[in-house]
């Protein structure tokens, strides 16, 4: 039969659940009517649940709640199962009705009289559920563990300058190395002139001055500062 009285919300009371931890849920009562309806509360375990209030009228198109305590449990039932159930009767009661003026005896079954029943089961849930992670959270945590194992490089600092001394070190020996072979060859060369010019003058002493013409002291004096200068211009271009 469809309760035309009163509508509860919601339709099974999920109780949060907490080993030796108190809880509490609650209902709401909606008058589907025009009249006062009365309402009653029962339980299969009574001394288990303390029900606030456990009777009452709900006004014409109103509604009403309900505090339902559960004591703290001591003990974790298999899968979390609950054979507990709750029980709301409702009748139509004349305007003015109080609180005080409701008893058991109204909510007796007789002929001709409507009263409305509505059972509700107790289902438990996790008294504090484990927020849902995002995957960009979870794939962050793995990218940190990722990196945990691995090995730290060397600092960007000291790498870049090691290499820098490195390079500065190479391009400074490269740079004596070419110097040392510039010198070499000049030497060399300087060498070499000297013999041709030792050469030349030991013939231009070997022959006799034409008339008119240079002596030898002349000629080997042009030598002379023709190699000396030849010998500052090369100087001076290394």
């Amino acid at each position: 039969m469809s309760n035309t009285l009163l509508r509860v919300c919601p339709s099974d009371l999920k109780m949060p659940f907490e080993l030796k931890k108190q809880s509490s849920a609650f209902l709401e009562l909606v008058n589907k009517t025009d009249q006062c309806v009365a309402f009653k509360v029962k339980t299969t375990n009574p001394r288990k649940y303390a029900v606030r209030p456990a009777s009452g009228v709900v006004p014409p198109r109103g509604s009403f709640g309900i505090s339902i305590v559960m004591q703290a449990p001591k003990e974790i039932p298999p899968d979390y199962h609950c054979k507990d159930k709750f029980l709301v009767q409702s009748i139509v009661v004349e305007e003015g009705t109080a609180p005080n003026d409701i008893v058991p005896d109204m909510f007796s079954k007789a002929p001709g009289k409507l009263v409305e029943e509505f059972k509700l089961r107790v289902i438990y849930v996790p008294a504090n559920p484990p927020s849902p992670v995002p995957e960009e959270a979870e794939e962050e945590d793995s990218l940190d563990s990722d990196v945990d194992h691995e090995v730290e490089p060397p600092s960007t600092s000291n790498s870049t300058s090691g290499h820098g001394h490195a390079s500065r070190s190479q391009t400074s020996h490269n740079e004596d190395v070419s110097l040392v072979s510039k010198s070499g060859d000049q030497e060399s060369r300087y060498a070499e002139e000297n013999k041709k010019i030792q050469k030349e003058l030991e013939l231009l002493r070997k022959t006799k001055p034409s008339p008119g013409g240079f002596s030898a002291t002349f000629v080997l004096l042009i030598f002379s500062l023709s190699f000396l200068l030849g010998y500052l211009m090369l100087g001076s271009r290394a």
